[in-house]
């Protein structure tokens, strides 16, 4: 098997097997939920994983999830809850980001994650289709608002969407970026074959999708975060004029995987707006990811684990997750907790 091909069940394991200890944080107890929604296009219903507020205390941690305390199942705390809806990179999982979606729970936010159909770590045989992406977001965001457990405690004018790499590509898709793939994707495969993106399309031909395409772009959206976005390199100026909302975008400085300066350098630059820039210095490409803990890093040495000599990926976890939960209470105008 190809080191390619290894990514999403090496992103599975290590995940699995995170274990850095979650800090002590004020604020209301961590509830979870895994349920599925209807998918009204493909008839797969779609995972999702959803953290919230409660009163019930946490007792203990869940498979995947190892060094998050949560209170499974228990009852929905508060009314008018905001709401973040979070999209992973090619070949992960709903529980990619599940530090960040806890430190928004602590912020009084509901956040729910899917798990893209045909873009997981079991399933990579739909990964080039990219519009299906923001629709399937499209669709986790109308099941929140409409169907969820917790449908009647979501406030409508209050939703946020994160995404990392693909996901971060989806985010900008979904609330208004329109990129072009059919015009820029094979030139810059033919300039850099090697790149992640490239190899991943070696020898298949673009789906008619992505060819004349169909963007679901959701106005529910009312702020983004966007961190190492895959294919930035495919939006222009024009592309994201429609992008009117607050946006966070975040770069890894020594990403070895979307290598400047064609992904979150290129959307920085074609941006028409004022946004929210931020570059880590000594950063990799997964550590955007929730860090490994000692047994994952000797049981997975491959890049998903393998930060940089003295990058501390867990205090810039701590302090990543501050500024995204910062932006998104400012930004979708939250009451602090």
């Amino acid at each position: 098997m190809s080191p390619l091909r290894l990514i999403p069940l090496l992103a599975a394991l290590a995940l699995a097997g995170a274990a850095h200890a979650a800090e002590p944080s004020p604020g209301p107890h961590i509830g979870f939920m895994r349920v599925t929604t209807p998918d009204p296009k493909d008839g797969a219903p779609i995972e999702v994983g959803i953290w919230y507020p409660t009163d019930t205390a946490e007792t203990g941690p869940i498979g995947g999830m190892e060094s998050l305390p949560v209170a499974p199942g228990a009852p929905v705390a508060g009314e008018h809850l905001p709401l973040v809806v979070m999209s992973h990179g090619n070949g992960g999982w709903f529980g990619g980001h599940y530090d960040t979606a806890a430190a928004l729970v602590r912020k009084g936010f509901v956040v729910a994650a899917l798990t893209h159909t045909g873009d997981n770590y079991r399933d990579q045989s739909r990964a080039l289709e990219m519009t299906e992406r923001p629709r399937q977001l499209s669709v986790l965001i109308g099941y929140m608002l409409d169907a969820s457990p917790m449908h009647a405690r979501i406030d409508a004018a209050k939703v946020g969407a994160f995404g990392f790499s693909s996901g971060g590509f989806t985010v900008l898709a979904a609330a208004g970026g329109e990129p072009s793939l059919a015009t820029t994707f094979p030139g810059h495969c033919l300039k850099h074959p090697t790149n992640y993106d490239c190899r991943l399309s070696a020898g298949q031909p673009l789906p008619a999708s992505a060819l004349a395409p169909t963007w679901t772009h959701d106005a529910r959206i009312k702020a983004v975060v966007s961190a190492a976005p895959a294919l930035g390199f495919t939006f222009d100026r024009k592309g994201l004029k429609n992008l009117t909302q607050p946006l966070q975008l975040w770069k890894a400085a020594d990403d070895e995987i979307l290598p400047d300066p064609d992904y979150a350098e290129a959307v920085h630059r074609a941006l028409p707006r004022p946004h929210d820039y931020r570059v880590v210095p000594g950063a990799r490409h997964f550590d955007f990811l929730v860090p490994c803990g000692p047994q994952a890093a000797q049981r997975l040495p491959g890049p998903l684990c393998a930060s940089a000599p003295g990058f501390d990926r867990a205090a810039f976890h701590a302090d990543f997750n501050r500024q995204v939960a910062t932006f998104f209470t400012t930004r979708l105008g939250v009451a602090e907790h």
